[in-house]
C-alpha cells in the first residue's frame, strides 16, 4: 500500500438508481432502491477510492457493512454515496459512509475492508478449493 492512503481521505460517487438496482417483489409502482444493492454501490464506492492508494498486486475485500437504510429513492433518482476513511489500522480500514438522494438523506453506514495480496489470497483459495474437493 502507499504512504498516500490515510484517515479523512473522502469520495463521492453519483449513481442513478436504474432498474436493476430496485426492489421487484411489491409490483412496478413500488420499485425502490433495494438495500442489498445500496449496500454493493457502497462497497464499490469504497473500493474504487482504495484502489488509488493501493500497489498493483493488491486489492480489497470487504469484511463488514453497518447500514441503516432510512430512506426510499424512487426509480430514476440520483444518489450520492460519501465515503469517508474514519481509521487505517495496518490492513484493516474502516469507513463512514453516508448516501442521499435527490430530497433527502437516504443512509448512514459503517463499512470495513481489508486490503489482500492478489497472489497470496490466490493461493489460499486455490488450497481451501482442493480441501473441499478431497
Amino acid at each position: 500500500m502507499k504512504n498516500s492512503l490515510s484517515a479523512d481521505l473522502a469520495t463521492t460517487r453519483s449513481i442513478e438508481v436504474d432498474k436493476p438496482r430496485t426492489i421487484d417483489f411489491m409490483g412496478e409502482e413500488l420499485r425502490v432502491y433495494a438495500t442489498p444493492e445500496l449496500v454493493r454501490d457502497i462497497e464499490v464506492t469504497c473500493r474504487e477510492m482504495l484502489l488509488e492508494h493501493l500497489d498493483d498486486e493488491e486489492d480489497s475485500v470487504g469484511t463488514r457493512v453497518e447500514i441503516d437504510h432510512t430512506g426510499a429513492t424512487l426509480l430514476g433518482m440520483n444518489v450520492t454515496i460519501s465515503a469517508t476513511i474514519s481509521a487505517v489500522e495496518g490492513r484493516a480500514v474502516s469507513f463512514e459512509v453516508t448516501a442521499s438522494d435527490d430530497l433527502e438523506q437516504v443512509a448512514t453506514a459503517k463499512h470495513s475492508r481489508f486490503i489482500v495480496h492478489k497472489g497470496k489470497l490466490g493461493e489460499r483459495l486455490k488450497a481451501k478449493a482442493d480441501k473441499a474437493n478431497g
